[in-house]
């Protein structure tokens, strides 16, 4: 039986970002996973995008929720439009909570093989709720 590739994409999404669901993450991701999104100078392997959800956007995020606007594939890549909301109950990136409710847009491509994700590039719009909450 084929993979779905949008059909991991959506789960990874769904199970492991909004979930926090550390079993499908390890399901869902290869061992020679790299994140092309990765800033400079920051490891950019499995472990790093475990991080991204598990220690940063989780504590500082309740309620958190993915929402899947738009996904194209093509090949072994799909494309993913959606948002990241929650709401900002704890500390994030060093700001203090504010109660506030917060949206990140992401659009991200993701490489999968046999099921699991091998390659990711993202953009995202987190630097501009970080300068928004800070002027909360």
């Amino acid at each position: 039986m084929a993979v779905d590739n949008k059909e991991v994409v959506r789960r990874f999404n769904v199970e492991v970002i909004q979930k926090g669901n550390e079993e499908e993450f390890q399901a869902l991701i290869a061992p020679g996973f790299v994140n092309h999104a990765a800033p400079p100078g920051v490891p950019n392997g499995p472990q790093s995008m475990w991080n991204t959800f598990q220690n940063i956007l989780r504590p500082a995020l309740s309620d958190m929720k993915v929402t899947i606007h738009d996904q194209i594939a093509e090949g072994d890549k799909v494309t993913t439009r959606k948002t990241i909301s929650g709401v900002h109950s704890g500390t994030l990136m060093g700001i203090a909570a504010t109660g506030s409710k917060v949206s990140i847009d992401v659009i991200d491509i993701v490489r999968v093989h046999d099921g699991r994700y091998v390659e990711h590039w993202g953009l995202n719009t987190l630097s501009q709720v970080l300068a928004a909450l800070k002027g909360s």
